[in-house]
């Protein structure tokens, strides 16, 4: 097995990336071998609307666009189990990670109502870190987008799913930031108490892109 992660976070070490690395761990311990690419490290544009993956009797086996996102396609078209994380930016994924599923998903698409072109099956993931609290998920729409992202990843690839970790601790010191919606005391609390739990529901997650 062969499992990738992207993370969509522009911050190293912290929730989303933490949360990758777990899933990555748990799929180690299954047996795979891992990597994990932070996106925000990588010089790349989301689509440019080239078509040229659309254009009749043409089938890529990846975007055609040349730049540094091209080796990273390649790897994912080569991978057994691919996992996406992001932190929710205003009701969505980062811009870094929308652009990289266009890129991704995209060529993959028809308007024809044809089956998806990828070619093989491989098992997906999507991790989502959110400041927002667990009772107040009902009134963001962000379970909206978890299905959307996971019924897309579906359709392209075959078997998907998702987690998420609400109240994420997001300042090491929140007595600099202008911020008094959220305690940073609680939170600090949350992290220590709560936030293993996620870390080990992504290491299972890990482990089940493996084992199933």
């Amino acid at each position: 097995m062969n499992v990738i992660a992207i993370n969509g976070s522009p911050r190293k070490n912290w929730n989303t990336h933490i949360l990758l690395e777990n899933c990555l761990n748990g799929a180690k311990e299954a047996g795979a071998e891992t990597e994990l690419i932070n996106l925000y490290d990588i010089d790349f544009k989301g689509c440019t609307s080239c078509f040229a993956c659309q254009r009749k009797d043409v089938v890529l086996s990846k975007c055609a666009m040349k730049d540094d996102m091209e080796a990273i396609l390649q790897k994912i078209c080569e991978c057994d189990a691919l996992v996406l994380g992001s932190p929710i930016y205003f009701h969505s994924t980062t811009g870094e990670m929308s652009s990289f599923m266009e890129r991704l998903l995209f060529p993959y698409c028809s308007y024809e109502l044809k089956p998806s072109t990828f070619g093989k099956k491989i098992k997906t993931a999507f991790i989502y870190t959110m400041n927002v609290p667990f009772f107040a998920l009902p009134l963001t729409g962000y379970r909206k987008l978890f299905s959307y992202n996971k019924k897309q990843m579906k359709k392209i690839f075959g078997d998907s799913e998702y987690l998420f970790a609400t109240s994420t601790y997001q300042f090491s010191d929140y007595s600099k930031y202008a911020i008094t919606v959220f305690n940073g005391d609680k939170r600090l609390k949350r992290r220590e108490k709560v936030f293993p739990k996620d870390c080990n529901k992504a290491f299972l997650l890990g482990k089940k892109l493996c084992n199933e």
